[in-house]
Parts: C-alpha cells; sequence; structure tokens
C-alpha cells in the first residue's frame, strides 16, 4: 500500500474509495450517485476516485477484480468492500454506520 494511499484513508472521518475506469460504463453511472451522497453528507464522507488504469499497482494491490469497487475506510481501517453498483441510500447506510465505529 503506497504511503499516499495510507494517509487517505487514516481519517477520522470515513472514506470511500471508488476503483473505476474510464471506459467502464458502470463506473460512469455511479458518477452522480457519488455527487448526490456527497451533498447529502457533505463533510462527513470524503470521496476519493481512483482510476485502475493509471494506478494497476494499488489496485492489484487492493485485490480490486472489477470496477467499479468500492472500500471504505475509517481510521485507516477497512470497513467495507464490495463490487457493482449501488444507490445512493445503500452506500449512505453503509457510510453512516462506519461514522459510528
Amino acid at each position: 500500500m503506497t504511503d499516499s494511499f495510507k494517509n487517505l484513508v487514516q481519517s477520522e472521518t470515513p472514506v470511500l474509495i471508488d476503483f473505476w475506469a474510464t471506459w467502464c460504463g458502470p463506473c460512469r453511472a455511479m458518477a452522480p450517485v457519488l455527487d448526490a451522497l456527497k451533498a447529502d453528507l457533505g463533510d462527513r464522507v470524503r470521496i476519493i476516485k481512483i482510476d485502475v488504469d493509471k494506478n494497476t499497482e494499488l489496485a492489484v494491490e487492493m485485490k480490486v477484480l472489477g470496477v467499479p469497487t468500492f472500500m471504505v475506510y475509517k481510521k485507516g481501517v477497512q470497513y467495507w468492500s464490495e463490487a457493482g453498483t449501488f444507490t445512493k441510500e445503500s452506500l449512505k447506510k453503509v457510510v453512516e454506520s462506519i461514522e459510528k465505529q
């Protein structure tokens, strides 16, 4: 895990990582969902998008087998990881449950 990635996920605030690719239709479909989630939660969540084609070593190290893959960290601990598309409501529930950790 790179130092910059480790630093990103050390936050007291939940950090939602979006492993995505420019050629991935479902990834592009998630962009407005993530925008809506950020609008709802504001500073209660950090959303970081990581392009797997530009960060292949990190994607391999993090065992990203398909895109989009989402992970949620808090204080450097991974609490959740799942591939696929999600509704704003389902992602919000995940983030809110991790907020309480």
